[in-house]
């Protein structure tokens, strides 16, 4: 048996990961990625592909969800994921998601999974209304079971994900709670030293909570509203979608609002803190700073970003990339069982169901 997360032998755990709907964009990075990359040596990370949430609207695309699967890896890689160092989940190859989202639909109520501010954000923009399939307000509860499988303390999420680990946070304290005999008035860092079999995982947000898509600003990044940059862009691409940035000013002489969209990009991805006093000073007075200059900085800022991810996924388009991804996910997989199993074993134990253990090949 494997240590649990909070043994003093074991570093802190982390899950968190990605739906595949596509490559990962800026937004991604600077929501949670980039965190991840820097994690990796302090605790014990869990990258998970939720390609069975995938299928939650588009089902009818298992073609496109398997090779966005393999897509998505890519950009980890790309971005600095070492697979030597996290593991790799591909939640359709760990069985016990599924179970622990079975007993977690239990004690989370119809008001819990319906009330979720992200899910009904979800359902307005993508316009679903009363059409969509019983499954997919279903894989917030599955987000529960994808997190509190692998028994971690933190989440790195965007802030629009925030709403789901606070629901996952209810579904452990509930589940210890009932099954664990834990006392309700248990502070939540204290929960497993209390008997409980999952910790209260905390959300970690990204530096840039809601990064704004290339355009008016007025939604965030999203691959499926066509304002996205995405990590694998070309150069050329970084500078054309840059341009796509309106903020309504006219002439460079003309005093600018500093905290406009052009300058979210520029406080989350010009590094030098000197200069990007002096371009927002320089803005805010009119002082001859077009739009354009602005624009032409941040991509190149932007691109000094990208380009080492650029080259790093150049490896692995080449012929026979897509066999070595698959080869990587497996490897993550057998490791993600170990743990998975482990935890559903000790619900089960806590449930009454423990008649047996079962090994997986």
């Amino acid at each position: 048996m494997t240590s649990g997360p909070n043994t003093p032998t074991s570093k802190p755990r982390i899950l968190t990961g990605d739906t595949p709907t596509g490559r990962l964009h800026l937004g991604h990075w600077v929501g949670s990625v980039e965190r991840r990359v820097a994690l990796q040596d302090k605790y014990d990370c869990y990258f998970l592909l939720a390609n069975m949430h995938a299928f939650t609207t588009r089902f009818d695309k298992p073609a496109d969800i398997r090779q966005d699967t393999i897509e998505i890896v890519k950009d980890w890689l790309a971005a600095g994921i070492d697979p030597k160092k996290s593991t790799i989940v591909l939640q359709t190859e760990v069985p016990a998601i599924a179970e622990l989202t079975w007993f977690f639909a239990m004690l989370l109520s119809f008001n819990d999974v319906m009330g979720n501010p992200t899910l009904i954000h979800e359902l307005e923009t993508k316009g679903l209304g009363d059409s969509h399939s019983f499954g997919f307000p279903m894989y917030t509860v599955g987000q529960c079971a994808d997190i509190l499988a692998f028994r971690p303390v933190y989440v790195p999420v965007g802030e629009d994900q925030a709403p789901h680990i606070e629901m996952c946070r209810k579904a452990a304290r509930k589940f210890d709670q009932l099954y664990c005999n834990v006392p309700n008035r248990t502070e939540d860092k204290d929960y497993v030293q209390a008997g409980g079999v999952f910790p209260i995982p905390e959300a970690l947000i990204g530096r840039v909570g809601r990064l704004p898509g290339v355009g008016d600003g007025k939604q965030k990044m999203s691959k499926s509203l066509n304002n996205a940059i995405f990590l694998s862009d070309t150069a050329k691409d970084v500078q054309k979608k840059i341009n796509k940035i309106t903020t309504g000013r006219q002439t460079p002489t003309e005093p600018g609002d500093p905290t406009n969209i052009l300058f979210q990009f520029v406080d989350a991805f010009i590094t030098n803190e000197a200069r990007v006093a002096e371009l927002k000073d320089r803005y805010a007075r009119g002082d001859n700073l077009g739009d354009g200059h602005v624009k032409q900085e941040l991509a190149e800022a932007i691109n000094t970003l990208l380009e080492p991810m650029r080259a790093r996924r150049a490896e692995y388009e080449k012929p026979g990339g897509d066999d070595v991804i698959i080869d990587i996910i497996k490897d993550g997989v057998k490791r993600a069982n170990v743990v998975a199993e482990e935890t559903l074993y000790l619900a089960k134990t806590a449930m009454k169901l423990d008649f047996g253990k079962r090994l997986l090949s």
